[in-house]
């Protein structure tokens, strides 16, 4: 099962590498030796991309991405074994390239060479101490009928595949910290007691085949690869294992992929994920203060990313992502330099600097974490479009016994299907929602309609959990032609309204009715208008909207250019019918007025330092709002108000709503409202405490449950 290592010239040292340091993912580190029973580090001087490509291999990647000098993931210590080193890319070990020799160096540790490998391995993995193992695959395998016909898979033997065949690992030496390893690559945040009698019978009624070695994990790995190979078993072991049996785990499972439906009270969550496509994806925020916000990149690592991952029910992370990788925040950056130990119940337990100032939203970090295999993916699929992101939608369903495919009925088929859809085949965001697809021939075979009344809330896992119709469809269009469809795309827009401009452009205006025939013939004055003279005036709430897309890719329309509408008293055309609600509430939730801003033109008012304005409505401009842009209605400009001239003194709560039909898929809806409260005296008006999404959670929950916790909806 080991590699043979008979292709190395007698002579060369017998090394093996590690990556360490801040790490953010398994596959990027500082490059560390280890040699004559010690651990060290590598020089950057004179090393390249080939020396970089010579290290991946020699880890099991498939290649060298790239390589950083003066030591990007911190300074290593002890030894520094290698400098000067020149490869040609072609050796198989570090030890065989061109350097000083191996300990003679004159670099200091601030010269740690790092780099950062392929995601693909080679097949397998090596263990971290060790070159001569290369383990293919692990795996958790239900054993139990109780267990092998639920999902996820939560108990069983774990095996690995060493040299093509399945084995079981002796559980002589084996830790809960193992196990707690293990279930975290599987997707699950812990591990718990089993019954072990009964896989005792089934070990001596069936002989098992043990693997040749034990394994040491301390606990807060991502991965198994990260822990360290144990010494080898004896050979008798592969009867006896010392009169142990083979390793089993027991897996809990996270409230959203729990079997049964979990009870009892919940707290209210500290951290959530934000802005990502799939389940277990997103930017991190923290809850401070009674304010959302979020973590610095600075170190952030693959330890305190794990501790984040666990906390929500996910197991350890994949990625730890930075830069803003996954869209910004707003509000405060509540951490930075986070450092966990891995064993924290809440990344808020850990340790972080409170002085750190100047970090950005450019800055934000986030997760991707290992989630339970579901088996969703294999119950939808795309039929007929021109490439793997776009489709017909089809689904495996149950009918008389057997599976079937068929198509979904488009009656009221919209963006949070479309959502869901994209989400289930791990396709990212959906980017259109279709309701006919006769320009993609699916099967026809499963043209008939297996799914109707479809209504999602848009954060569901599986088109299953959304509502639908039991066994009685309905559909009076029928499935073939008039199937619903998606396209799907790996980013989206995030638009969010600045809250502090509102606050501080908000006034009150009384304007003569002769001055408002403009804005009469848009229907932006309530009703009672028309029975206003010439010579009277309105009331107007006036107030600016600073609209920025901090997402990651542009806003766009949904209606193409043939459809927008010429409006001739602001000169040019309007894009979108309905982009922004205006509303004022009483105390108690109910509308006492509304802007009437008919529709709207889309475009770049301004934008971040280094990005470039793309859309402009004069001219019959393209339109639409940048990444990293935002679209600014002045407070002066027609229809940018609520007429209150009915309204009487009073405390009032004034609400902003971008997007309020979801006509354009956006990575997260919850920072869509904006709410601010107002008081109005009869005189002069005050608006104050304006906030996004976060805690104006009672009806946005309401109108989609589970949205603003990413938790997932049965029904």
């Amino acid at each position: 099962s080991s590699l043979k290592r008979s292709y190395l010239p007698p002579d060369t040292p017998r090394i093996q590498l590690r990556l360490a340091g801040d790490k953010r993912k398994h596959n990027e580190g500082r490059v560390e030796v280890f040699y004559d029973g010690e651990w060290g580090t590598v020089c950057d001087d004179d090393f390249s991309i080939h020396s970089a490509q010579v290290v991946c291999r020699e880890l099991g990647y498939l290649e060298a991405v790239s390589w950083s000098p003066s030591s990007k993931y911190g300074k290593g210590e002890g030894r520094i074994w290698f400098d000067n080193v020149q490869c040609t890319g072609k050796e198989k070990t570090l030890a065989l390239c061109m350097s000083n020799g191996i300990g003679v160096s004159d670099c200091k540790h601030t010269e740690d060479v790092g780099v950062v490998c392929s995601d693909k391995r080679i097949p397998g993995f090596k263990f971290i101490n060790t070159m001569a193992n290369n383990v293919e695959d692990v795996r958790i395998r239900a054993i139990l009928s109780s267990y092998r016909k639920r999902v996820p898979v939560t108990e069983g033997y774990v095996e690995v595949k060493d040299g093509g065949k399945w084995k079981q690992i002796c559980d002589a030496e084996w830790t809960k910290h193992n196990s707690r390893v293990i279930c975290g690559m599987f997707g699950f945040p812990g591990e718990r007691k089993y019954n072990a009698r009964v896989y005792k019978m089934f070990a001596r009624r069936r002989k098992p085949n043990y693997w040749d070695y034990s394994v040491n994990c301390t606990g807060n790995e991502a991965h198994l690869s990260s822990c360290k190979l144990g010494h080898a078993v004896a050979a008798k072991a592969n009867s006896t294992c010392g009169g142990g049996t083979p390793v089993v785990v027991s897996c809990v499972p996270g409230r959203a992929f729990s079997p049964t439906p979990m009870t009892g009270f919940r707290k209210q969550p500290l951290v959530r994920l934000r802005g990502g496509a799939i389940i277990g994806e997103g930017r991190v925020e923290v809850l401070k203060n009674g304010e959302w916000g979020t973590i610095c990149d600075d170190n952030w690592s693959l330890l305190s990313a794990t501790v984040v991952c666990r906390e929500l029910g996910f197991g350890s992370a994949k990625e730890a992502l930075s830069g803003g990788r996954l869209g910004q925040g707003m509000g405060p950056v509540h951490m930075n330099e986070v450092k966990c130990s891995g064993f924290e119940k809440s990344v808020t337990e850990c340790f972080f600097n409170k002085e750190s100032l100047g970090c950005s939203h450019e800055e934000d970090a986030a997760v991707t974490c290992n989630v339970p295999a579901m088996g969703f993916q294999e119950r939808l699929r795309l039929s007929g479009g021109r490439n793997p992101y776009e489709g017909r939608v089809e689904a495996l369903v149950e009918r008389n016994g057997s599976l079937v495919w068929g198509t979904v009925c488009s009656d009221g088929w919209g963006t949070m299907e479309a959502m869901v859809v994209c989400r289930q085949l791990g396709l990212g965001f959906a980017s259109n929602a279709f309701q006919e697809t006769w320009y993609w021939p699916g099967e026809v075979s499963a043209d008939p309609v297996v799914m109707s009344g479809v209504r999602c809330s848009g954060t569901e896992m599986s088109l299953s959990h959304c509502l639908h119709h039991g066994a009685h469809l309905t559909c009076p269009k029928g499935g073939g032609r008039n199937a619903a469809g998606v396209s799907c795309s790996e980013t989206a827009p995030d638009l969010v309204l600045s809250p502090q401009v509102v606050e501080q452009t908000t006034y009150m205006e009384d304007r003569p009715m002769f001055m408002l025939q403009c804005a009469y013939e848009e229907n932006c004055l309530s009703t009672t208008s028309s029975k206003t003279p010439a010579n009277s005036y309105r009331r107007l709430l006036r107030f600016s909207s600073q609209i920025h897309n901090n997402g990651q890719s542009d806003f766009r329309p949904k209606a193409g250019r043939h459809s927008w509408v010429w409006h001739d008293c602001h000169r040019h055309y309007h894009s979108m019918e309905v982009f922004t609600h205006y509303d004022l509430l009483s105390l108690n939730g109910t509308k006492v007025a509304e802007g009437h801003k008919a529709s709207f033109c889309l475009e770049d008012t301004d934008c971040e330092e280094g990005i470039e304005k793309r859309y402009e409505c004069a001219n019959f401009g393209e339109q639409g709002i940048t990444v990293g842009c935002w679209d600014t209605y002045r407070h002066d400009i027609d229809c940018q108000w609520i007429d209150i001239t009915d309204i009487k003194p009073g405390d009032y709560i004034f609400q902003v709503f971008i997007n309020p039909n979801y006509e354009v898929p956006e990575s997260d809806y919850s920072n869509n409202l904006m709410k601010c409260r107002c008081r109005y005296d009869g005189h002069r008006i005050w608006m104050y405490s304006c906030h996004n999404g976060g805690s104006l959670s009672t009806e946005t929950e309401e109108s989609f449950p589970g949205l603003l916790n990413n938790q997932v909806t049965h029904r």
